[in-house]
């Protein structure tokens, strides 16, 4: 079994924890690396790696859009075609979105993924916040301008 699992891999958390006594990264392995790379790959734009500037699923691209079912569609697209073409562990078994929070500015993604060497089900949920970054203060602002 453990020979099975090497496919699924090491890397460093993200973001990056140091262990200070143990002077050494974070690492995540197995699973919990395949989730923190779903995590890492659903928050990146397409062109922010440098060396890999196909890598990413371009959500933010719909941040300020009425959440209605063209733009739904085009949500589990991204979705489903960043996780094709970059995540080669899983098999993707559907995308869910989930708009109960849309008043709240959140829409929930949930994706259901299958791991190919272990055949083991797992079931991830993304946060994606619509109104991201409109929880300004006004008043703070406009007294600092008075």
């Amino acid at each position: 079994m453990e020979q099975n699992l090497t496919f699924l891999g090491r890397g460093w958390s993200f973001p990056p924890r140091f262990n200070r006594s143990l002077r050494s990264v974070e690492m995540l392995e197995y699973e919990a690396d395949v989730a923190s790379s779903l995590e890492v790959l659903l928050g990146t734009m397409r062109g922010e790696r440098v060396m890999l500037p196909q890598y990413g699923c371009n959500l933010d691209e719909l941040v300020f859009e009425s959440l209605d079912t063209r733009i739904k569609t085009l949500m589990e697209d991204k979705i489903e075609s960043a996780i094709l073409y970059h995540e080669p562990r899983i098999e993707l078994e559907k995308v869910r979105i989930d708009d109960s929070r849309d008043s709240e500015g959140v829409v929930l993604i949930e994706v259901i993924y299958r791991i190919r060497t272990t055949n083991t089900r797992f079931n991830f949920v993304y946060p994606f916040y619509k109104l991201e970054g409109t929880d300004i203060n006004l008043s703070t602002s406009v007294n600092l301008i008075a």
